[in-house]
């Protein structure tokens, strides 16, 4: 059984433990969307992991949720505020009109943990948190792999297609046949992947 939670203060090891010490989640510390042009450019590693662990640890709100199988964590999704991402707002592949949305920008399953249902329930998880902090709409751009093609573990970290509508996202645009801009309404209390499955 899946139990997802918030990754808070307490939960930095268990981020670093899924982020890992190779590959990109180790590089990037889901401060790609934060951060854009030179200041991407100059940051390092080391940089996006004090990054990450200050939005965990003394951010306002958690800026994103991680899943466990039993108390070990084997799943990571980064959620939060659109406005916090200067890099989503300067994309057109997420080009809304709904600019006080959240957004969901990327996960990261660990090796061994894959294709066992672990992002679909992050998706539940990382709705409810944007509900419990007030969102009314969450988008996400994710990679239609029907119609790209078999594309390598990495580059699915935005999140398939597929796994968006199972959750209960809609489509709403298409900047290419790959990327896909999708929108859901967080439901009220009472379905959450924060209580496990």
């Amino acid at each position: 059984m899946v139990n997802v939670r918030p990754a808070g203060p307490d939960a930095w090891p268990d981020v670093q433990a899924v982020m890992g010490e190779r590959g990109d989640p180790s590089r990037c510390f889901c401060q790609y969307f934060r951060l854009r042009g030179k200041a991407w450019s100059a940051s390092s590693p080391e940089n996006n992991r004090a990054g990450l662990r200050s939005q965990v640890c003394d951010g306002e709100q958690a800026p994103g949720v991680l899943a466990y199988d039993g108390s070990a964590p084997v799943g990571w999704c980064a959620a939060g505020p659109r406005t916090t991402y200067p890099r989503v707002e300067a994309s057109p592949n997420w080009r809304t009109d709904h600019p006080d949305a959240w957004v969901i920008t990327c996960f990261v399953v660990p090796v061994g943990h894959r294709r066992q249902g672990i992002a679909g329930e992050l998706v539940h998880g990382a709705l409810e948190l944007a509900r419990s902090y007030g969102a009314g709409t969450v988008e996400a751009c994710a990679v239609d792999t029907a119609v790209a093609g078999r594309i390598p573990s990495a580059d699915l970290y935005r999140g398939p297609l597929s796994v968006y509508l199972d959750a209960g996202f809609t489509e709403v645009s298409r900047t290419s046949p790959q990327w896909v801009l999708v929108r859901a309404t967080p439901r009220p209390a009472g379905r959450s992947g924060t209580s496990g499955r």
